[in-house]
C-alpha cells in the first residue's frame, strides 16, 4: 500500500508539472523550480525559494520557502519554514518550532507530526477515510457495470447462437481437437496483430487501416473469442448435465457458459485464459478457410478404381 500510493501520487503530480527538474542522491542545495529527491538527502536551506519540492523515500532537511511540498516515503524535517502546503504519502513530515504552513496538510497512508511553535494556518486532514468512504460509494458503480456488461454479454451471445451456429460449432471443434494450437494462436494473435497495427499507423497510407484495426477489429474479435469460450464452456456443462449438447443452435448453452464464466472471471486470468483460447480458435477457423486442407493422396501402388462406361 505504501509502495503504491508512494508511484500513483508522484507519476500523477510528475504529469501536471511542467517545470525543469533537479534530481539529489545525496545532500544538495538546488535553486530550481522543482527540485526531486529520491532514495538519498535533500536540503532546501533558509533564505532560498523553491515552487515545488518532491522528496520519494528520502531524508529532507526543510529550511527555506516552499510552495508545494511532497513527501513519498522517507522523512521530511521541516525547520523554520515556511510553506504553503503539504501532501505526505507513506511517509513522515515533522513541523518543527518556527515553521508556517500557510495552507492545508493532506495525509495518505502518512504521519504528520506539529511541534510546539509550529503553525498550520489551514487544516491537517487524512485522506484514508475519504478513500474508504469512495471505495464503499464505488461497489454499487461497479456492481451495475457488472450486470451491464452481463446482460449485453448474453444478448451477444444469443446473437451468435442464432447466426452462426456452424461456425461456432467449428471453433469449438478446434479448440477441442488441437487446444495447444489455438492457445499458440491466440498468443500469436495477441502480439503480432497489434504490433501490425501499430506499423501501419506510423504510415500516412496505413494509418487508417492501422487506427481501424487496432481500436475496433481486435477489440471485437477478442470480445467475440470470449463469447465463443463461453459457448464452448456451456456446450460442455450442457453435455455434463443432460449426457449430449443443444443439438442445434446452442442458446442454453450461450446462457450458461456466459453466465459460468464472467463470474469465474472474477479470479486472476480466467478471462484472459479463455478469450486466448476463442481468439486462437478464430484465427485457425479463419486460416482454414485462406488455405483449406488438401484431401488426402490415394496410397501408391492400389490400383485406381475404373470410370464407369456411360
Amino acid at each position: 500500500m505504501r509502495r503504491l500510493s508512494t508511484i500513483a501520487a508522484s507519476a500523477a503530480l510528475l504529469l501536471l508539472l511542467f517545470a525543469p527538474a533537479a534530481f539529489a542522491a545525496e545532500p544538495a542545495t538546488v535553486t530550481s523550480d522543482l527540485i526531486i529527491a529520491t532514495n538519498g538527502t535533500l536540503e532546501v536551506p533558509a533564505g532560498q525559494q523553491v515552487d515545488t519540492v518532491i522528496a520519494l523515500d528520502s531524508n529532507s532537511t526543510i529550511a527555506g520557502d516552499v510552495d508545494l511540498l511532497i513527501v513519498g516515503g522517507g522523512r521530511a524535517t521541516v525547520t523554520g519554514a515556511t510553506v504553503e502546503s503539504i501532501f505526505v504519502t507513506g511517509g513522515t513530515v515533522d513541523l518543527q518550532a518556527g515553521t508556517t504552513v500557510t495552507g492545508d496538510v493532506r495525509t495518505l497512508d502518512g504521519t504528520v507530526t506539529q511541534q510546539a511553535g509550529a503553525t498550520v494556518e489551514g487544516s491537517i486532514q487524512s485522506l484514508d477515510d475519504d478513500l474508504a468512504a469512495m471505495a464503499i460509494l464505488l461497489i454499487p458503480v461497479f456492481m451495475v457495470l457488472f450486470l451491464g456488461f452481463g446482460v449485453a454479454a448474453i444478448v451477444a451471445g444469443l446473437l451468435v447462437a442464432a447466426f452462426g451456429a456452424r461456425q461456432v460449432r467449428e471453433v469449438e471443434a478446434l479448440i477441442e481437437q488441437k487446444p495447444g494450437h489455438a492457445l499458440v494462436a491466440g498468443i500469436a494473435g495477441s502480439i503480432l496483430l497489434p504490433l501490425a497495427a501499430i506499423l501501419l499507423m506510423v504510415t500516412i497510407v496505413g494509418a487508417p487501416v492501422g487506427f481501424g484495426l487496432l481500436f475496433i477489429v481486435l477489440p471485437a474479435l477478442a470480445f467475440l473469442g470470449w463469447i465463443v469460450a463461453a459457448i464452448w464452456l456451456g456446450d460442455w456443462l450442457v453435455g455434463r448435465m443432460r449426457g449430449s449438447r443443444e443439438p442445434e443452435r446452442p442458446y442454453l448453452a450461450a446462457v450458461l457458459g456466459i453466465i459460468v464464466l464472467a463470474i469465474a472471471g472474477l479470479l486472476p486470468f480466467v478471462t484472459t485464459i479463455a478469450t486466448l483460447f476463442g481468439f486462437g480458435g478464430l484465427l485457425l477457423a479463419a486460416w482454414r478457410v485462406l488455405r483449406p486442407e488438401a484431401p488426402p493422396a490415394a496410397p501408391v501402388g492400389l490400383p485406381q478404381p475404373m470410370p464407369s462406361a456411360g
